[in-house]
């Protein structure tokens, strides 16, 4: 048995390590929208999408999002470098943006622009999602939409958060989005976000929000990790102890 169980464990070992030293995928724009609009000054464009790293042991980190319009002439009359928050292992970030056009976009595209990797020292399953809970999202008069919820801290140290809303249609195709920071999170309590998405041109039938470290690189989800998990219970119990426990009694009686 002893000999069954230390190869089972150079089977896994040795399987993890190819893992990591396998190589590295690319990072996937998997969707992505955007939205043209007319303002005082001429034009605007709102975009959003979904950056996914299907590398399970390494940070995304210094990726670009680099969104170009032309007009009807052909003339490129919008030009974005975004600098993105680093993707974390096995996960996906949500981004957006807006920017003003010197002319009508009549064709935007988006692509990703990635540098470099960074591979991660603990375990993938230390780094915590942040939790998002009471989500709401109600359409404005003046035709844009307003989100709003609260996001978890779930990290002993206190930390910065980026939270980013994904707006799709009945057919969950994207149609928006739009971000906002919460800093300053701690683990004892969540905070509230309010998220102004403009340019939406469908109806909105659902939304997924996403929420994550804020920065081009690993170093802060890294630090967090760090510090260590906050623990789940943080109230002291009030009711008194059992008088029995596992079918035993509490005192001098001697346990088998």
């Amino acid at each position: 048995m002893m000999i069954a169980l230390a190869c089972a464990s150079a089977v896994l070992s040795g399987c993890a390590k190819d893992d990591q030293q396998a190589e590295l995928r690319p990072l996937s724009l998997q969707e992505h929208a955007y939205s043209v609009t007319k303002t005082d000054g001429g034009y605007a464009v709102n975009w959003a999408g979904l950056l996914v790293n299907r590398n399970r042991w390494h940070f995304g980190e210094h990726a670009v999002a680099v969104v170009t319009g032309v007009d009807a002439a052909g003339k490129e009359v919008i030009r974005v470098e975004q600098p993105l928050d680093a993707v974390p292992p096995g996960r996906e970030i949500a981004f957006s943006g807006q920017a003003p056009a010197r002319g009508k976009p009549v064709r935007v595209t988006i692509e990703c622009r990635e540098v470099s990797w960074r591979e991660v020292p603990r375990i993938p399953s230390a780094f915590l999602r942040f939790p998002v809970s009471d989500v709401v999202t109600e359409r404005l008069p003046d035709g844009s939409h307003l989100v709003t919820g609260y996001v978890g801290h779930p990290f002993r140290k206190p930390g910065n958060v980026v939270v980013t809303a994904l707006l799709r249609d009945a057919s969950g195709r994207l149609i928006g989005g739009g971000t906002a920071h919460v800093d300053g999170m701690r683990h004892d309590r969540k905070r509230r976000f309010v998220i102004t998405v403009e340019g939406v041109t469908g109806k909105v039938a659902k939304t997924d929000v996403f929420a994550g470290t804020w920065g081009t690189t690993a170093k802060p989800y890294l630090d967090l990790v760090a510090g260590g998990a906050a623990p789940v219970h943080t109230v002291t119990p009030t009711t008194k102890p059992f008088a029995k426990d596992r079918g035993y009694r509490v005192g001098n009686e001697q346990r088998p």
